[in-house]
């Protein structure tokens, strides 16, 4: 498929969008190496990405594990001994961090999401807090998503590598792909929010999408291995099987990559549609991104089907 092929399709959704009155902020598409298409229905600028940002703290754990400072075996307790309070269900011992990568930690509710962050809850060690939680299922036995998981992956990685996750990031990642230092929430003791709340414009964060369909190389250069991609993007637990309703989309979930129906593909997804979709397969096999940024207010599950239909469909 040529480029002219891809930006005809491209610009069909975005007269379709325009059309129906689809709520989309932007969309962008990318081979590994040059962006092929952009249009911005708002002004470009960068906005929270929510959830996106599990998957760039996910290649932080996969850069750390690279450098020999993590292993997806270490234990969440080992990492805090000094935060297990002593009357801790004896599980939380058995929390990998691979568990936390795979939203499978045990404690089978979802915590620490953004709404319960802005109420307090948690406050002032999210660590601490999620210790002493109850585990209700053994830990990899079930998938349930909670951003607690994220968040506690992050500080596994800051740990190992002796740096804020932010500042590992920057000069791992960031500062080699040409990206800005970015606004990130952080928690109430200062530690970025590994599960959220990092603010990118959509050609940034759809960099993430590039590395990871050029195998973990950015314009030549490796940032993170071609194993710790394949082991991310790849399906590592059932997500399906709690729906009340089927969702094409939910058909398997990664390292903190959610997988999606076309072949060989997968999404970094944050909240009302912050969308990474990376298509290896696509495009006669030569591969391409796909990225799209929504607002807060609109409504995201008419834009996901179009979304689908017209663009990853026709890749």
């Amino acid at each position: 498929m040529t480029t002219a092929e891809i930006t005809r399709i491209l610009e069909a959704f975005v007269e379709y969008a325009a059309s129906e009155g689809l709520t989309l902020e932007s969309i962008a598409a990318a081979n590994g190496d040059e962006v092929l298409f952009e249009h911005h229905f708002t002004y470009d600028k960068p906005r929270n990405i929510y959830s996106h940002t599990k998957s760039y703290m996910a290649t932080a754990v996969g850069i750390a594990i690279d450098e020999g400072k993590l292993s997806l075996d270490d234990r969440l307790a080992d990492v805090f001994p000094e935060k297990v309070p002593a009357d801790a269900d004896p599980r939380v011992h058995d929390i990998r961090l691979r568990h936390l990568l795979t939203m499978s930690s045990g404690f089978d509710s979802d915590y620490l999401m953004n709404a319960q962050r802005r109420a307090g809850v948690g406050f002032p060690d999210y660590v601490a807090f999620m210790l002493s939680r109850e585990i209700k299922v053994d830990p990899g036995s079930r998938f349930r998503y909670s951003t607690a998981d994220s968040i506690l992956a992050g500080r596994m990685v800051e740990e190992a590598v002796g740096m804020r996750l932010g500042a590992y990031l920057y000069e791992k990642l960031f500062s080699r792909m040409d990206m800005p230092f970015p606004l990130w929430e952080n928690d109430p003791e200062g530690h970025p929010i590994g599960g959220g709340g990092m603010h990118l414009k959509l050609t940034d964060m759809m960099k993430l999408g590039q590395l990871y369909l050029n195998k973990g190389t950015w314009k030549g250069e490796r940032i993170v291995s071609e194993a710790w991609v394949n082991e991310a993007s790849r399906s590592h637990i059932d997500n399906a099987s709690f729906l009340e309703h089927p969702d094409i989309w939910v058909c398997g979930y990664g390292y903190q990559f959610w997988m999606l129906p076309q072949p060989g593909a997968y999404r970094a997804d944050g909240a009302f549609g912050q969308i990474t979709a990376v298509l290896p397969e696509a495009c006669g096999g030569k591969g391409i991104v796909v990225a799209i940024q929504n607002p807060e207010d609109g409504d995201f599950e008419r834009v996901k089907q179009a979304f689908n239909e017209r663009v990853l469909n026709r890749l």
